[in-house]
């Protein structure tokens, strides 16, 4: 089996290897100190650590759909903004809202789009919620309450 070498050998000979006093020759590679001097000593600068950038907070006027308006601090330099989409007219922050029921919103015409090339064969089919005259006096007569 081959012999297995150290793994860390000393770089330059120091004060701890082996030194006869009985020698009567001495050797200046025994003499030598065993620290390295600082001109010697690699070194880097130090890492500058940097103060994180704050932006700027500009006063912002927000105004809703309504036309109600509320300030806040923004980093966005625009002095009024003008929600048209927001918590007041917005089918998922107001499921019962009558007027926001219709789901083939189509603003942008991607709608009309596809129904001009495929045609309507797509649409959900739905049943008509429309209730007859006599239905709802019938239903009065009951003792049933509508709203």
């Amino acid at each position: 089996m081959a012999t297995r070498l150290p793994s860390a050998l000393p770089r330059r000979p120091t004060t701890a290897l082996p030194f006869s006093p009985l020698t009567t020759h001495t050797s200046t590679a025994y003499l030598a100190p065993s620290h390295t001097p600082l001109s010697h000593t690699p070194s880097r600068a130090a890492t500058l650590i940097r103060r994180p950038r704050r932006p700027y907070s500009f006063t912002q006027l927000i105004q809703l759909s309504d036309g109600s308006t509320f300030t806040i601090r923004s980093a966005s330099p625009q002095g009024v903004y003008k929600s048209t989409k927001d918590t007041r007219n917005h089918a998922l922050w107001n499921p019962h809202e009558k007027s926001l029921q219709n789901v083939e919103v189509d603003e942008a015409g991607k709608l009309a789009a596809f129904r001009g090339r495929f045609g309507r064969g797509w649409d959900a089919v739905t049943e008509p919620a429309e209730e007859t005259p006599g239905d709802a006096s019938r239903g009065a007569e009951e003792g049933h309450v509508c709203c």
